[in-house]
Order: structure tokens, then C-alpha cells, then sequence
């Protein structure tokens, strides 16, 4: 396996969660590298249904060391309360988990501030975790490192400007914890996450050395990326496999393959251009089959088809070697599968993805229909069990992507899965 990067094709939701956790059965480390609460990835083991939020999804496995790079934006209770509830779920995960103390911290003023945002003009459909608020510190200097909560002498100071624009943005101070309380919370939570801070590039490195084998876990999606996204209707950090490098101190050299995430369909939540987003009864029924509904916010997905220029963008963009597409199984009892070939914009017929957004945003479908299976996929386990039509579907997939399709998910269980094997030569 070697050092294998695990990112989503579409705007998240895609099912990592499943993917990585059946990597992790075969790693040693499984990394997160950015993003913060604002994740949800669902693993189903034994009948039981697990949501982890900050801890890599390698977290079930016994075996497996957990990772928070720099690049993850950490609320210290949320952490500290996830930790909690899988040690209360028979889950040890003592020794196991090492947090970068270069990983910023949310503080309470950027819940709020991100909430202030949310009911304003400035709404792009956030999960209202803080996330946006925490990056915009990071990137002007002002930040909060989880190396910070060790110095309870100097937090004053570093706190009260934070607090203090946030006042200033929401022309209010008078919702806004005092400075004192909000220091007393964070060197409370420091002390509790002292034991977990680790120099995780120098891990990271010395793991790779020692031949071990490593999965980097991305949370959101390609086009939730604040460059590669639509948009302003992204996250605040780089899901694409680029991120993983600078979110966890590892030099791209290190990285041995890539493998994109999609959905057999396509959803989104929050605003932003969905250009085959069904919002009628065909989407409702992806919704309710597919169980579509955020793992984070419980908000209902919006649902459409696969396009082939999102397609394209995200192989090109994250350098793919391979895919794994799942929820196949939701598609089963569909008369007719539409995939968007392309799309027609002002510019006339466009076959790539457009950068800009207000070409993405009139932009229409141009659909061909594949033919449905009408029969269940559940208990395929090679892709000769598939129907005919449903391999046709995979065949297309893999011919608009010109990536092999590595792994075949068919349900939320772990054994409902095909393992393939392919991937693309390296070149």
C-alpha cells in the first residue's frame, strides 16, 4: 500500500469513510491532513454506524496509529468529546493518536462569527463549525496553535484581538464570551490534549522510512477546494490530494498513489451552481433511497447525476490513479441512469469544467441515458456478479475518467464491496 491519498471526486460525501476504513484494515497510520468538524465520515461495523468528525476514520482499527496533521482546524471539545465516545464504545485508542501542535485551534468567537455569517449575506451553506472563521485567522497571522494551549501566560493577549474583531464584524461584543472565560476553556482543553501533541511530519517521515503503510485522509471534496472549487461556494482549505502534502509536513516524492472517490450519482449540500441537479421526484427518490442526508448537519443532500467534466477535472486536478465508486447499489432499480456528457453554456458546447462560475452557473446538461439493471447489487462481491448493464455503467465510468476502477462499493457494510485491483501504470 505504501503512502496512498484517499480524496473525494465530487463536493464530499462520497463515502470515504467506507474507503479508508477498509485501507486502514491493512495500514499502520491513517492521517487526516485539513479540514475540521465540519466532516462526517460514517463507517458501518457490526451493525453499528459510527460518524467520526476529527479522528481519521482508521480510529476503529486496533492496530491503526491516528494522525491530525497541521492542516486540520481543531475545536478542542469536540475532539476531546469524540475520544470519549468511541472509548466509551469499547474503542481504545490509547497511544494512538498524535495531534500536530502547528493544527490551529476554533475558538468560541469563530462558532459565532460563522454563524453571524450563515444568516446574513454572506451565506454559502457552512456547517457553522467555525471552520471558515479559523482558517481566515490562520492565513492573517492571528491564529491560535494547539502548541498555544501550553502557554496560559500569554493566551490573554493573543485571544482578545480575536475577540475583539469578531465584535467588530458582528458590530457586537455583547454574545461573545469574556476573554477570561474563553482562555480558562482552552488551557483546560490543552492540558487534556498535551498527551496526544506529536511532531507529526518527523512521524510521518520516520513511519515512511520504516517501509510503513499509510493512508491520508482528506475530508469535503475536490470541488469543495478554496482553488479548485466552485467558488465561494467551498471550504476554507484544499481536499485535493495537493493539500495532503502541506497539510501534513510530507514531500510529494512520498506519496505513492492516488485514489479519487465518487458516488455512482452526484450530491451536494449548501448553495452553489449543481449543474444535473434533479429538484424534483427523480432527486427526491436519490435522496431517500441513498439516504441522503448530511452526517454532520443531518441537512438533506441535494442529488443529481455523474458529469463527465466534473470527472475529468478532479482525475486531472488530484492526479488519480485510481477509483472507487460507490453506491452503486442505490441506482438499482432505475429505469435509466443520465450522466451529463457535457454542458451548454453561453460559450456554446463545453466538454471541461468551467472555472468560471458564472459560465458554471448557466450552464445545462447536456444528458445521455444508460440503461438500468433493474435488480439488486447487494450481494456482488466481483464485478462478474454484476449485471450486464451495470458493468456497462462502470465500463463508461472508466472510459470518460481514463482511470481504472479499483474498488466497487454496494452497500454501507464493509463486505459489500468489489475489490478490483486496478489502477493505472505509473508513468
Amino acid at each position: 500500500m505504501a503512502v496512498t491519498v484517499v480524496v473525494g471526486c465530487q463536493w464530499g460525501d462520497e463515502g470515504k469513510g467506507k474507503i479508508v476504513d477498509l485501507l486502514a484494515a491493512r495500514a499502520d497510520i491513517v492521517a487526516r491532513y485539513q479540514g475540521g468538524a465540519n466532516a462526517g465520515h460514517t463507517v458501518v461495523r457490526d451493525s453499528r454506524t459510527f460518524v467520526l468528525h476529527l479522528l481519521p476514520t482508521g480510529a476503529l482499527h486496533p492496530h491503526v496509529r491516528c494522525v491530525l496533521g497541521n492542516g486540520v482546524v481543531v475545536d478542542p471539545g469536540r475532539l476531546l468529546e469524540e475520544i470519549e465516545d468511541l472509548q466509551r464504545a469499547g474503542i481504545d485508542l490509547t497511544g494512538r493518536v498524535a495531534l500536530s501542535g502547528a493544527a490551529h485551534v476554533i475558538l468560541p468567537y469563530h462558532l459565532l462569527l460563522d454563524a453571524w455569517y450563515e444568516s446574513g449575506a454572506r451565506r454559502v451553506g457552512s456547517t457553522r463549525r467555525g471552520i471558515g472563521p479559523a482558517y481566515t485567522d490562520k492565513a492573517g497571522r492571528s491564529g491560535i496553535r494547539v502548541a498555544d494551549l501550553a502557554h496560559a501566560d500569554l493566551l490573554p493577549a493573543r485571544v482578545a484581538p480575536i475577540r475583539a474583531e469578531a465584535g467588530c464584524i458582528m458590530r457586537s461584543e455583547d454574545t461573545l464570551p469574556p476573554v477570561e472565560e474563553a482562555v480558562s476553556g482552552l488551557v483546560a482543553a490543552g492540558r487534556q490534549l498535551a498527551p496526544f501533541i506529536a511532531d507529526v511530519p518527523r512521524l510521518l517521515a520516520d513511519a515512511i522510512d520504516a517501509g510503513s503503510a499509510i493512508v491520508l485522509e482528506g475530508a469535503q471534496g475536490t470541488f469543495l477546494d478554496v482553488d479548485h472549487g466552485t467558488y465561494p461556494f467551498v471550504t476554507s482549505s484544499s481536499p485535493v490530494a495537493g493539500g495532503a502534502c502541506t497539510g501534513l509536513g510530507i514531500g510529494p516524492t512520498r506519496i505513492d498513489s492516488v485514489l479519487g472517490v465518487t458516488k455512482a450519482y452526484t450530491t451536494r449540500v449548501g448553495d452553489g451552481p449543481f449543474v444535473s441537479e434533479e429538484s424534483g421526484a427523480r432527486g427526491e427518490a436519490l435522496r431517500r433511497v441513498g439516504g441522503e442526508y448530511g452526517a454532520t448537519t443531518g441537512r438533506p443532500r441535494r442529488c443529481g447525476w455523474l458529469e463527465w467534466p466534473m470527472l475529468r477535472h478532479a482525475v486531472r486536478v488530484n492526479g488519480l490513479d485510481g477509483l472507487a465508486v460507490t453506491k452503486l447499489d442505490v441506482l438499482d432499480e432505475l429505469d435509466e441512469i443520465p450522466v451529463a456528457m457535457s454542458y451548454d453554456t453561453p460559450l456554446g458546447s463545453v466538454n471541461e469544467w468551467p472555472t468560471d462560475l458564472t459560465v458554471l452557473e448557466s450552464a445545462k446538461p447536456v444528458f445521455r441515458s444508460f440503461a438500468g439493471w433493474k435488480s439488486s447489487t447487494r450481494s456482488a462481491r466481483a464485478l462478474s456478479d454484476l449485471p450486464k448493464n451495470a458493468r456497462l455503467y462502470l465500463d463508461a465510468i472508466e472510459e470518460a475518467s481514463g482511470v481504472p476502477i479499483a474498488i466497487v462499493s454496494v452497500g454501507s457494510d464493509a463486505c459489500e464491496t468489489i475489490h478490483t485491483g486496478a489502477s493505472r501504470p505509473k508513468r
